[in-house]
């Protein structure tokens, strides 16, 4: 298996209209908070003072605000929603918005400050807002009084495609908590809900920037094309974030950092395989089922290697650029060919990130003698690479280990039993010298905005941006 990896960090459009991105600088998954003995013991004298005050007051503006806003949404349907609002109504906004401000200032959001000019509805009737990275993000949305615009799906985040289907003029409004200390960005690990919460309310100012971008109004492509207008939008408010920006999911975050034996390393290639599978709409949780009957007809082609037609008839798929893409990930030699027991091995990743042994297992099944169950050395190497989504992976010492009768050749029950005994043995005998694993949170922080931090791009990845794109495995 080869994963093809872009180490340039510009982009491009690709047919669909969706952009390639190289992987960002930061985890966008973890966020590390540090403090100082003075900053602790901060929290200590706020936690038994203001905290609880400021929590009480809170939820009491919150409660206060429920009739307000059941009163002012009856009878209002959603066809009728974007006829002007009565006077009654209009009332009940003002209120609202007095009781929200009030509800952030007792939070200690005590001034606010605002760069541009929010757009009239008739200039741009669409807000955008990024990035999603707390619920104090609720600001803007309570001082607008917008409602909020999100797939029925809203787990499969992002939400871009239903804000710019209608292909109207929209408004970017990007946000930033420019504090000394970040308690407020709310991440995959790191600090929960509460804690978030807890040590907001215990600093004694919060600082919040919002910025109104201008209107950004769609050209004719882009409204042809609403992936391409999301993207367009999305870079432009990264770059006045100066952010990078990542096309990583919540379906990533649970393969970076899943806690199986085969931790991944920092320059594996499966987030890029992975996203490939959702743009051919091969969702993980649809597909694990099938991955047994992947499996198996891929153990009866017995190694021989398809080229892009019988990959496609494989997937009963019609050939298209993304699955070019896909296919370009496997064609080891660069021969117009591809193993497809490398693509069940990594689609079985991508499915179950934390179900280590069960990967190993199909991937036994597959390359296994039919008269012994056995496999050898090098198809333990092809294994594991392509699980990890690694170039080069050194796996004698492991085969050794595990070949303790020097047969030449393992079961699974043989790397079961081994797996038992050394469950750290990824680290120990397969990259011992690597510390950059996605999962690990131990670095110091780095914060950049919004406090993404831990860095998980290969310590030489600037000398990578130097060099010529390179194919990754075998």
């Amino acid at each position: 298996m080869k994963l093809a990896r872009n180490s340039r960090r510009c982009s491009t459009v690709d047919g669909d209209g969706k952009k390639e991105r190289a992987p960002p600088f930061r985890n966008p998954f973890v966020h590390d908070i540090r403090f100082t003995p003075l900053q602790k013991a901060q929290i200590a004298v706020m936690t038994v003072t203001l905290f609880p005050i400021r929590l009480f007051f809170a939820a009491f503006m919150m409660l206060l605000a429920w009739p307000f806003a059941f009163l002012a949404s009856m009878g209002r349907s959603e066809k009728v929603i974007e006829e002007p609002l009565s006077w009654w109504r209009k009332v009940f906004d003002v209120l609202l918005k007095v009781i929200m401000r009030a509800m952030w200032f007792a939070g200690g959001f005590h001034w606010m400050t605002v760069k541009g000019r929010q757009a009239l509805p008739t200039e741009a009737p669409i807000l955008t807002l990024a990035p999603h990275s707390s619920y104090f993000d609720a600001i803007p949305v309570t001082m607008t009084m917008a409602s909020i615009v999100m797939k029925a799906e809203s787990k499969d985040i992002p939400v871009w495609g239903r804000a710019f289907i209608p292909a109207v003029p929209v408004q970017p409004v990007v946000l930033r908590y420019p504090n000394k200390m970040d308690t407020i960005t709310w991440t995959w690990q790191g600090p929960g809900a509460f804690d978030i919460l807890w040590l907001t309310l215990c600093q004694l100012h919060n600082v919040v920037e919002i910025e109104f971008l201008p209107v950004y109004t769609p050209s004719d492509e882009e409204k042809k094309n609403p992936a391409l207008f999301a993207n367009n939008v999305r870079c432009l408010m990264a770059k006045a974030l100066e952010v990078p920006v990542t096309d990583y999911s919540f379906e990533d975050c649970q393969l970076a950092m899943a806690e199986g034996q085969l931790k991944l390393p920092a320059e594996t290639c499966l987030l890029e395989f992975a996203k490939l599978v959702r743009r051919l709409s091969l969702k993980p949780e649809k597909v694990e089922k099938d991955l047994e009957e992947y499996g198996e007809r891929a153990r009866k082609t017995k190694g021989k290697r398809l080229d892009l037609e019988g990959f496609a008839s494989y997937l009963n798929l019609t050939v298209s650029d993304t699955l070019k893409d896909m296919f370009a990930l496997f064609d080891e030699n660069e021969d117009g060919t591809m193993d497809a027991r490398e693509y069940v091995i990594a689609l079985s990743v991508v499915c179950k990130p934390s179900k280590t042994l069960e990967t190993i297992k199909l991937a036994f099944k597959m390359y296994e003698s039919e008269q012994d169950q056995t496999i050898l050395e090098e198809h333990l190497a092809c294994i594991l690479k392509t699980a990890l989504g690694v170039s080069e992976l050194n796996v004698t010492d492991l085969f050794r280990a595990i070949d303790i009768l020097e047969k030449g050749k393992i079961t699974f029950n043989d790397f079961n039993d081994f797996a038992e005994q050394s469950p750290d043995f990824a680290e120990e005998y397969l990259y011992p010298e690597q510390t950059g694993f996605l999962s690990s949170a131990e670095t110091p922080s780095a914060l950049i905005a919004n406090g993404f931090c831990t860095d998980f791009s290969p310590e030489d990845q600037y000398e990578e941006e130097r060099r010529p794109q390179r194919k990754k495995l075998n």
